[in-house]
């Protein structure tokens, strides 16, 4: 990771305003304190986001992790774009632009986008541009709100933890997409070594299985005719993902100590992989429930197995 990233011109039209919703009744005797009231809703609280501190979020980034955090160390949290990493191969420059932005929406913890590639002939670069959306929605859960009273002290482990997860995805893809010149991270290698680990002879069974499941869905949700060798691709596409996924929770899990169980990844990730592989198109939503429950099975013993074998080495 270059250690100092210059900043680029931001021309998505995202919204800078870090404010976040309602919170339904919760109500604060302390009036100087970070929420004020409107009198559109009575006696109903807001919450002001910009309460957090960014260098604190990245101080606590950078105790878990120093490649995530020099991934970051010059990206303000407003939406607005930074460059974080440009080499150069041969007669191109390849670039990879990265926004953060924080702010409620919904139930969905953080969200990375997919990376936008744009190609410059006459400049000679390519620029991909991703974004990371964090949502600390999860302020009042009691398991939280008793390891931290103090609220600014909340909302930034919130933010920490779930940038530390997306960047796991954002690293990754990074690796993966930029030339094999540049230096592979210390996350990306172990992200590649949980992959070679589930796809080893060792879980030959599970792997296989869960492949299956996936050909199943991706075959329920193709969206018309398409040939045997896409879905196939979609199908390796989605079981990577899952495995992304895994070294993702479980790394997040390690370092801010909350880890998830196998079977609790497993059915969230199982739906998400269905709603991937394009939904129940070309059968009944019972079907597709029952094979989608069918996958999780599936993946919850791959990962049990992957687990037991990275406990052996």
């Amino acid at each position: 990771m270059e250690k100092k990233a210059r900043s680029v011109e931001q021309k998505d039209n995202v919204s800078q305003d870090n404010s976040g919703p309602w919170f339904q009744g919760f109500y604060n005797p302390n009036p100087s304190s970070c929420f004020s009231y409107t009198s559109a809703v009575q006696y109903v609280p807001y919450l002001d986001l910009s309460i957090y501190r960014e260098s604190r979020v990245k101080s606590i980034l950078k105790k878990h992790s120093k490649d995530i955090y020099c991934l970051l160390e010059n990206v303000h949290f407003d939406g607005g774009y930074c460059r974080v990493k440009c080499i150069r191969d041969g007669e191109w420059d390849y670039c990879w632009d990265l926004a953060v932005r924080v702010q409620f929406f919904g139930k969905m913890q953080g969200i990375t986008l997919y990376p936008k590639r744009s190609v410059s002939e006459k400049n000679k670069k390519i620029v991909y541009r991703s974004l990371i959306l964090v949502n600390p929605y999860q302020l009042w859960d009691e398991s939280i709100v008793t390891r931290f009273w103090n609220i600014q002290e909340r909302v930034e482990f919130l933010i920490a933890r779930i940038l530390f997860h997306e960047c796991i995805h954002v690293m990754i893809s990074l690796d993966k997409t930029l030339p094999s010149s540049s230096e592979n991270t210390d996350i990306f290698r172990e992200f590649r070594k949980m992959l070679d680990i589930a796809e080893s002879q060792k879980l030959v069974f599970e792997t296989n299985e869960v492949k299956f499941r996936l050909w199943n869905l991706t075959i329920f949700g193709a969206s018309g005719p398409e040939s045997e060798r896409k879905l196939l691709e979609r199908v390796q596409e989605i079981y990577e993902f899952l495995i992304n996924e895994k070294y993702s929770n479980q790394k997040t899990g390690q370092a801010f100590n909350s880890t998830l169980r196998n079977s609790k990844l497993a059915r969230k990730y199982a739906w998400v992989a269905a709603v991937k592989a394009g939904g129940d198109r070309h059968i009944s939503k019972t079907v597709w429930q029952v094979e989608v429950r069918r996958l999780s099975i599936a993946l919850r013993a791959l990962y049990d197995g992957i687990d037991s074998l990275i406990k052996e080495k």
